[in-house]
C-alpha cells in the first residue's frame, strides 16, 4: 500500500453542558438530519464520517459526550486518545457558556494540549441570547481557540467546525513527521554518551578519561580500557625475558 493511500483516523470528542446540542450537532454533520425532541445522551454516543481533505481521506470518529455531572466518571474515560475537540455552548444556555473554561480543563487533563475550537450553537434563537456577541469573541480570545457560531437546525457553519479541526489536525501531524527524522537522530546522540552525566557529555573518572560504568537502565557498549590493555602487555613482556 502506497503512503498516500493510507486513511487517517482522526478521534474528535465534543463537549459542554447537557443540551446545547452536542448530540444533534454530530447527527447533522454525520447523517445530515436534524430532529427538535431532546433525548439526553446516557454516557457517550459515536458517529463517523469520511471526508477529503486537500485531496487526502479522513475519517472523524465524532464521540458525543454527556454534558450531566454525574456521568463525568464515565465521560472522561473517552477523552483518551482523542486528537480534537469541539467545546460547545448555548446561545440562550448561561451556565453553558461559564462552564466552556471548565470543559476545556477537563479535556486538557486527558489528553493534553489538542487542537480545539469554540462553538457557539443555536444562533438561530439570537433573540433570546444570554449572551453578547463580545463577550463570546472574548471568551473564544481568552482560551486562545478558534471560534464558530453555529445553528444545526439551519445546518449553518456546522461542517466547517469539524472541517477546521481536522485540518488543523492534519497540519499537526505532517509538521510532525517532518521533524521526526532530526529529532529520532538527536535523540540517539544524546542516548550515546547519558551514562550518569548531562545530556550530550559523556561522564568523566578522575582521570579525565569516559566512565566505562553505566547509569542504571542505561545500555552502552564498553570499549578497551586503554591503560589496561598496556599493563597486560608489560607483564607478558616481563614473563617472556625470564
Amino acid at each position: 500500500m502506497r503512503e498516500e493511500d493510507v486513511e487517517v483516523a482522526i478521534k474528535v470528542v465534543v463537549v459542554g453542558n447537557g443540551a446545547v446540542g452536542k448530540s444533534s450537532m454530530i447527527q447533522r454533520y454525520c447523517k445530515g438530519i436534524f430532529t427538535k425532541d431532546y433525548k439526553k445522551t446516557i454516557g457517550v454516543d459515536f458517529l463517523e464520517r469520511q471526508i477529503s481533505i486537500n485531496g487526502e481521506d479522513v475519517r472523524l470518529m465524532l464521540w458525543d459526550t454527556a454534558g450531566q455531572e454525574e456521568f463525568d466518571a464515565i465521560t472522561k474515560a473517552y477523552y483518551r486518545g482523542a486528537q480534537a475537540c469541539a467545546l460547545v455552548f448555548s446561545t440562550v444556555d448561561r451556565d453553558s457558556v461559564d462552564s466552556i473554561e471548565s470543559w476545556k480543563s477537563k479535556v486538557e487533563v486527558e489528553c493534553g494540549n489538542i487542537p480545539m475550537v469554540v462553538v457557539q450553537n443555536k444562533i438561530d434563537l439570537i433573540d433570546q441570547a444570554v449572551v453578547q456577541p463580545d463577550e463570546a469573541e472574548s471568551l473564544a480570545k481568552k482560551l486562545r481557540l478558534k471560534f464558530y457560531r453555529t445553528s444545526v437546525k439551519e445546518d449553518l457553519n456546522v461542517n466547517d467546525v469539524f472541517k477546521y479541526l481536522a485540518e488543523t489536525h492534519l497540519d499537526l501531524l505532517h509538521n510532525t513527521a517532518v521533524e521526526e527524522p532530526t529529532s529520532t537522530q538527536q535523540k540517539s546522540v544524546a542516548g550515546l554518551f547519558n551514562a550518569g552525566g548531562q545530556t550530550g557529555q559523556a561522564p568523566s573518572n578522575n582521570n579525565g578519561q569516559p566512565s566505562q560504568q553505566p547509569s542504571t537502565g542505561e545500555i552502552i557498549t564498553l570499549k578497551p580500557n586503554k591503560q589496561r590493555t598496556q599493563g597486560k602487555k608489560s607483564k607478558l613482556s616481563s614473563c617472556s625475558l625470564l
